[in-house]
């Protein structure tokens, strides 16, 4: 165990900085960090830590910042610990991760721990299906391995906890979620009574139930528990997977009991709106708007008061109500210039410490304490402690118009070096998946930094379909696989070379998931823009969606395929010939360009198959294709030396087709 001066030397300064001659190594973006978030308890006096010092498993650290002292107090020989929860000022809770496992090894579940911040009283309160993580001396029934964490902290204000019991089924599919309440000292759990079967759960003020989402077929209901009859009642109805219907997603309850949703409540993008409960409607008045953007993020509550919201337009940022908070906003953004600098107060304050989370384009994030009374500020750790800001090219959001006229967001980030310098060069289209997500932000970006890096610039459109730019946006890219969505992405190409970004004879597209089937769909439908592809874990064929064979297991669930897919990419038995037409399975002859293929051998949201099917159909006329397969990973790569080696094997294959970018 790891105590006092030396553990808080190693949160203050995890890794030193230093400067490189060259590019930094690919581990510097890849590998995992030392460091990996903190927070403050609800008195602010106490600051726990996620960290890994001295090559050790991550642990819990708590610091009193009263006197600076420090204590790891929870770390295992065998796991790491993923995620905590003040459960009040004195306990923490917290499950664990195993970041040394792909997902074909991972044996445990998180399971459930409780440990006070001094580390004493620990207790095991659910399975992990690890003997030895249990406390010696508990014999008892512990809670099933399916018990999470909710999202949400809740009152913090005893020994008593929510948590969520999942029922899961099949490849991960969660088909409820039931609610209990968990003494965090005596591991005693008792379920919460609700009707129908539970999606999800929103806390009140005091840290109890009080929204319940439901989903029964295509439709989810949100259902109220009103505290004056004690009845659950319904507050909307709305089609889950399309949206379609008077829906709204409840954010948070503020101190007073209102409830605080995000809607479109007939406007292009989403604002906050605080819900009429008393009435059981939205009120005309949006209560905060981001223009061009749907809103997206939190609210912020400290001594029983509203002091502003956390938003996420181009960055994040804040919007302060309150008077002080935006005093205290300057005091530090004057210290920090040239970064986003986001301050969370503690809930019940009894000390003058805040946290900031700091960050840039260039800078990844940073942790800090700010003593709001003195001034005085120190750092707690940042992640990719090897990456310097000086060091990395600026990341911009631009838009550009696609052949039909609609707006397209697209991020391009560039070199290191001046704008001067970066003028027709060597390209990457880096195309994001999902597709129904929104795909970037203003911030330190791991695959698009490290491209840009070694001297490529990195365009990322946010093509039709993808969300968080307004309904229209989102459903301009319905059925559009293939079609109007790949379009906008050569649009996207071609716009940066009008620009003078991107030299035209230099340009290679790229993805996983949903990027990885528009990389090759883009090398088959527009063979002169692109010179080379790079696809990880996409998805060859629609079809394979819909049934990825008895062999290989998928986490899409029926209720996706039955209501979610015919709508937003097309019907399998309708649209057929169109689904024929855009699988890049069914049109892998067209592709004769340079192409890197990998995928993960425990993939169960795009199976292997996808991968495997297409290598055997492309290679018969393309002598260019390289297959790497991680036998261990799933969707995307968890274990850092894979990561290492993939982004190894992208850079000696862009240098090797479309130029080597740096000398």
């Amino acid at each position: 165990m790891i105590t006092g001066r030396h553990l808080l030397a190693a949160l203050l300064l995890a890794v030193g900085a230093h400067v490189h001659a060259a590019p930094p190594p690919i581990a510097a973006f890849f590998d995992n960090s030392p460091f990996n978030g903190a927070m403050l308890s609800p008195n602010g006096r106490y600051l726990a830590a996620f960290i890994g010092a001295n090559d050790k498993r991550d642990g819990l650290a708590v610091v009193d910042l009263n006197d600076l002292s420090a204590k790891m107090v929870a770390q295992f020989s065998d796991t790491d610990i993923g995620r905590a929860q003040w459960v009040n000022n004195e306990r923490l809770l917290f499950s664990t991760v195993d970041k040394s496992a792909g997902r074909r090894d991972v044996r445990y579940a998180p399971g459930l721990f409780a440990v006070d911040r001094d580390g004493k009283h620990f207790r095991q309160l659910a399975l992990r299906r690890n003997p030895f993580l249990r406390s010696g001396d508990d014999t008892r029934e512990l809670l099933p391995w399916h018990t999470f964490m909710l999202q949400q902290a809740g009152a913090q204000a005893s020994d008593f906890m929510y948590v969520a019991d999942l029922g899961i089924v099949g490849a991960g599919i969660v088909q409820s979620e039931d609610l209990l309440r968990l003494n965090t000292r005596t591991g005693v759990a008792t379920p919460v009574e609700h009707p129908g079967v539970s999606k999800g759960w929103l806390l009140d003020q005091h840290g109890e139930p009080r929204i319940m989402k439901t989903l029964d077929k295509n439709i989810e209901q949100v259902l109220y528990l009103d505290p004056a009859t004690k009845q659950w009642r319904t507050l909307a109805s709305f089609d889950a997977y399309t949206g379609e219907g008077n829906g709204f997603e409840p954010l948070a309850f503020g101190p007073d009991g209102a409830l605080y949703v995000v809607s479109n409540h007939g406007r292009d993008t989403r604002a906050l709106f605080r819900y009429d409960l008393a009435n059981n409607q939205l009120p005309a008045q949006y209560l905060v708007d981001l223009d061009g953007f749907d809103f997206h993020g939190n609210l912020i509550i400290s001594q029983d008061k509203l002091l502003g919201v956390r938003v996420h337009s181009d960055a994040e940022g804040t919007y302060w109500f309150d008077a002080g908070m935006k005093a205290m906003q300057e005091k530090v953004d004057a210290k920090l210039p040239g970064t986003v600098n986001l301050i969370t107060p503690p809930t019940r304050p009894e000390t003058p410490w805040v946290l900031v989370e700091s960050y840039s384009d260039k800078q990844p994030r940073r942790y800090l304490v700010y003593n709001a009374e003195n001034g005085r500020m120190s750092e707690v750790g940042r992640s990719a402690p090897q990456i310097q800001a000086a060091e990395m090219g600026p990341r911009e959001l631009y838009y550009y118009k696609a052949r039909d006229g609609l707006k397209i967001p697209v991020w391009l980030t560039l070199p290191p070096g001046g704008q001067h310098k970066n003028k027709n060069l060597p390209m990457v289209v880096l195309v994001h998946g999902g597709p129904w997500i929104r795909g970037g932000s203003w911030n330190w970006n791991a695959d698009a930094e490290f491209l840009a890096s070694r001297g490529y610039a990195v365009l990322e459109p946010e093509f039709r379909g993808s969300t968080g730019y307004g309904t229209r946006h989102f459903l301009a890219g319905w059925k559009e696989w293939g079609l109007k969505m790949q379009d906008d992405i050569a649009d996207g190409a071609r716009w940066a070379i009008q620009q003078g970004y991107a030299d035209g004879n230099r340009i290679c597209i790229a993805g996983a998931s949903y990027g990885g089937y528009a990389t090759l769909m883009g090398l088959a439908k527009d063979p002169d823009l692109y010179k080379c592809g790079i696809n990880w874990v996409g998805v060859t064929d629609i079809n394979l969606m819909y049934d990825s064979g008895w062999f290989y297991s998928s986490d899409l669930s029926d209720g996706w395929k039955q209501y979610g897919m015919p709508q937003l990419i097309g019907d399998r038995v309708k649209d057929a010939e169109q689904l024929n037409a855009t699988s890049p399975l069914l049109q892998a002859s067209r592709i004769k360009q340079p192409l890197l293929l990998a995928y993960g051998g425990a993939d169960v949201r795009v199976p292997i198959n996808h991968g495997l099917k297409f290598y055997d159909a492309v290679k018969r006329s393309n002598p260019n294709v390289e297959w790497v397969e991680y036998n261990e990973e799933g969707h995307g790569w968890a274990l850092p030396q894979n990561r290492i080696d993939f982004w190894g094997r992208v850079e000696l294959f862009l240098n090797k087709n479309i130029g080597k970018a740096v000398p």
